[in-house]
């Protein structure tokens, strides 16, 4: 008589994969879910995603049922898909622990829901039945559910996280939370996705997004994979405006006074109770903008309509406008006063090919010395992306695939503007 022999925790995430794969709901899912390692080790407590390979503590497996295995494998794949520690990346550098929360409600959210009627995939729990991980319905929106920056801010305005960012003269107070913030049963490898070299890093998204589109077709194919939209899992869900805001106001930041109001952490936990610094006004911004041919007046003006409003309460002193195709066609600077008639005042020249290094040459010969740079474009550069001094973000227009090699990027889609 043959004994049942006990799957090691190596067989039985193996098996996970096997039974995510031949599963109708997450057929379209097969390949991206292959791509990268999947191990068990010893030395982390939960588990993680780099935003390619994916690892689950030992322990912490042996602690999982199948179907709550399945479903923090899922979990991670999904961290992996969204491309979460690249996509939102900004908010682990504003507030780590608030960062992770966000991405894990959204996830769950949408777990909880695709699993319900058949219960494949369930979140863990505790020896009482209590749910371990982050899930609240006051996430769900009409469409489904909030993407994760919106959950970021919500978190925010309730006071949770480390409040580390409201000025670089405030870092967090020890990493401790201001207000408790529940915790996810997985951790994010931000500072591993950081290591991976940015060639590498783009090869892989590259390699996702291929698998995506083949799972997603296979799928189809077959009657499989529910009501998955290709543009759902390609696109980043990331609302330019608020990306763009949240950058103006990270890196315009100056000490023009001081207040006893806001005591400056940096201090606090010496015993010493300091003012904090608070900027009426900063310094030059530059708004470098593609006026080559494929780039619309429409999209001009919606750019610079926001770019202007957001000034209106940054109040940047002096905002420089270059317009630029392979070489910078048109510059316009606008004083503090006059920055509430760019839109109005503008004149976009321009309509040859594209070379961004134009612009850096021409900051560089004028000895411009922005306290940032955004730059507009469809990305279809043909070379470099050029060599920056100062905090850069690029506001990249119909071209997702396209990732920069330097500075910060969100990309925008002309029909939604």
């Amino acid at each position: 008589m043959l004994l049942a022999t006990k799957l090691t925790e190596e067989q039985r995430l193996q098996k996970c994969v096997v039974d995510i794969m031949r599963h109708d709901r997450y057929m379209w899912a097969a390949g991206a879910l292959m791509l990268g390692k999947i191990e068990v080790v010893e030395d982390i407590p939960t588990a993680q995603t780099n935003g390619i390979d994916i690892k689950f503590g030992r322990a912490f497996a042996q602690s999982l049922t199948d179907a709550e295995l399945r479903f923090v494998l899922l979990h991670e794949l999904y961290h992996k898909i969204y491309k979460h520690l690249t996509t939102w990346r900004w908010m682990y550098d504003k507030d780590g622990p608030l960062a992770n929360a966000a991405c894990d409600y959204n996830i769950n959210g949408k777990l909880v829901d695709e699993n319900k009627s058949d219960k494949f995939a369930t979140m863990p729990v505790d020896d009482k039945g209590k749910i371990i991980g982050l899930y609240d319905e006051k996430y769900r929106i009409k469409s489904g559910w909030m993407d994760s920056a919106a959950i970021f801010k919500t978190l925010q305005e309730e006071g949770k996280g480390t409040g580390n960012v409201s000025s670089p003269d405030d870092p967090p107070t020890n990493g401790q939370p201001s207000n408790e913030l529940p915790q996810g049963f997985d951790e994010h490898d931000w500072e591993g996705a950081q290591e991976i070299p940015a060639e590498e890093q783009r090869k892989n998204e590259r390699e996702i997004d291929e698998a995506l589109r083949q799972g997603v077709l296979a799928a189809g194919k077959m009657g499989s994979g529910g009501n998955r939209s290709i543009d759902e899992l390609l696109a980043p869900q990331v609302n330019w405006r608020d990306v763009l805001r949240e950058f103006v106001n990270d890196t315009c930041k100056g000490s023009d006074y001081s207040t006893w109001k806001r005591p400056n952490r940096r201090y606090i936990g010496a015993g010493v109770y300091m003012p904090s610094g608070i900027t009426e006004t900063v310094d030059e911004l530059v708004l470098a903008c593609d006026t080559s041919g494929s780039i619309g007046q429409r999209e001009l003006t919606v750019f610079l309509s926001e770019v202007a409003h957001i000034c209106e309460t940054v109040k940047p002193k002096k905002i420089r406008v270059l317009y630029w195709d392979t070489q910078v066609c048109r510059e316009e600077v606008y004083e503090q006063h006059e920055i509430a008639d760019l839109r109005k005042s503008t004149k976009p020249e321009g309509g040859g090919g594209t070379d961004v290094t134009c612009v850096t040459r021409y900051i560089q010969e004028n000895s411009i010395n922005p306290q940032a740079v955004i730059v507009f474009t469809d990305g279809y550069l043909g070379g470099s992306w050029g060599r920056w001094n100062s905090p850069l973000l690029w506001l990249i227009l119909d071209n997702k695939r396209t990732q920069p090699s330097v500075g910060s990027a969100v990309h925008l889609d002309s029909s939604k503007l």
